[in-house]
């Protein structure tokens, strides 16, 4: 547990720093492309990539939904569907997004919407739901139903790791 915390604290950390960067190493990267398309061949339009994030409403009818209550009072519900484990849909406020998929090398569930600047990280005892533009927490110590019944885990002695 304290090895999954810490890893989820230094996860948080580098998105806080390295997602600024990022958006903005990105941001002059398309300007760039797009000015040397344009003068390239000057009726082409650049392609844009469709990650799905812009399709509106996701459809929830035969998803299932699942309940988080955080701290300081908030709550969000996360929609999930068996057929697509690639996408989730995320109620936040009165807003439903579209989350995607992004691997991870430390078996959390992370899922993104670039265009609003979401990112939900799930660890088998909490989520996180993060403002990536704005570098913010949204909302911490998330849990279902079902994680709230998992035993807290011990404070670790510091007398017994000796």
């Amino acid at each position: 547990m304290k090895k999954s915390l810490s890893i989820l604290v230094l996860l948080c950390a580098s998105l806080a720093v390295a997602a600024p960067q990022v958006q903005a190493q990105t941001s002059t990267t398309k300007k760039t492309t797009k000015k040397a398309v344009k003068k390239a061949a000057p009726k082409a339009a650049p392609a844009e990539v469709d990650d799905g994030e812009d399709e509106g409403t996701p459809d929830i009818k035969t998803s299932t939904a699942v309940d988080y209550h955080c701290e300081l009072g908030n709550n969000l519900t996360i929609y999930t569907n068996a057929e697509d484990d690639k996408h989730i849909a995320l109620r936040w406020g009165k807003a439903l997004h579209r989350l995607t998929r992004v691997p991870t090398t430390t078996g959390a569930n992370r899922f993104e919407n670039r265009k609003y600047g979401l990112l939900w990280i799930g660890i088998p005892a909490k989520g996180i739901l993060l403002d990536s533009k704005k570098g913010l927490q949204l909302a911490n110590e998330c849990k279902s139903p079902a994680q709230e019944q998992m035993p807290a885990a011990a404070p670790a002695d510091p007398a017994n790791s000796l």
